[in-house]
């Protein structure tokens, strides 16, 4: 058995589906690398696609997905303790653990086993740079050594948090290793760009129409805070600036569209950059049928054991 699979692709590529098609086949069991379908309440926005992890009428299990509450901060240290949590498990019952998701950070931090830190609130830190735009403060996390997600720095509180984490860990740099990097076989779904546009637009229609700024507004109801919406970017922003009548729907549209098609961009460029930091990535294309896919998958499986 391999010690782990890894099935990333940006966002639309279908990796989901062919994750669950793929565990189906092989007795495996999937860990989400995925930065916001944690969150309960929070499903179509997130694309959670639950659905999918029913093949034949068999449940796929699923880890590290509606764990926490909206409204939580979640950081790449609590990734790591749940992902090998949810992947001893899996290995103690002896099936094969199939990480898959699009959040680079995340799939990443866990491969290479970066030894991470419970990062503290800089309240100092935070004041001195709320005055910043998002562009400044993106260029200054890119001036920082350390790892950090630029995937997900959509929002200027979430590009403070990773100024923060990075910040700490310069400052305070770990003894030793608490995770090993993992030997993992890493398959990625390729999309062509136009495609992938398409689907992405189409996606975002589907989601609208299954009831996306519902489910922005339950969640406010129930008590969330806008702000903390917002900090989640993507949908969450821009529903959620629309449901408190900061935007139009059309503006809530065109800018969310433009916002998801820049997202998937970046997680190919972060996709690409682990290539270059020495992580090789088996693409498969997205657009062959499903046996296919999974008939190349099986191919890699076995050069690998």
């Amino acid at each position: 058995m391999i010690d782990l699979i890894t099935i990333v692709g940006p966002t639309a590529s279908g990796k989901t589906s062919f994750a669950a098609e793929l565990a189906y086949k092989i007795e495996g069991e999937i860990i989400s690398g995925d930065s916001r379908q944690i969150y309960r309440q929070m499903d179509i926005g997130t694309g959670k696609d639950l659905k999918d992890y029913t093949i034949n009428g068999e449940k796929i299990s699923y880890h590290l997905i509606d764990i926490r509450e909206p409204g939580e901060k979640y950081t790449l240290f609590d990734y790591q303790e749940d992902f090998h949590s949810a992947y001893q498990n899996i290995k103690a019952k002896h099936k094969q653990p199939i990480l898959c998701g699009g959040t680079g950070l995340y799939i990443e931090s866990v491969l290479k086993g970066y030894n991470l830190l419970d990062v503290p609130k800089n309240e100092t830190l935070r004041k001195s740079l709320q005055n910043k735009s998002l562009l400044e403060l993106i260029d200054i996390l890119s001036k920082l050594k350390a790892l950090h997600n630029s995937t997900d720095t959509d929002t200027k509180q979430r590009a403070i948090r990773a100024i923060e984490i990075a910040l700490f860990e310069e400052e305070k740099p770990p003894s030793q290793r608490k995770y090993q990097p993992i030997d993992a076989l890493i398959i990625g779904v390729s999309i062509d760009r136009e495609t992938r546009r398409e689907k992405i637009s189409l996606r975002l229609k589907t989601r609208i129409e299954e009831g996306m700024i519902e489910e922005v507004q339950s969640i406010l109801s129930n008590g969330v805070a806008a702000d903390n919406l917002i900090y989640y970017g993507l949908e969450y922003k821009f529903v959620t600036l629309h449901v408190i009548g900061k935007l139009s729907f059309q503006e809530m549209f065109t800018q969310l569209e433009i916002a998801i098609h820049q997202f998937a961009k970046r997680q190919m460029t972060w996709f690409r950059g682990m290539e270059r930091r020495g992580l090789k990535i088996n693409w498969i294309d997205a657009l062959l049928p499903m046996e296919e896919k999974t008939a190349q998958a099986f191919e890699l499986i076995s050069q690998k054991e």
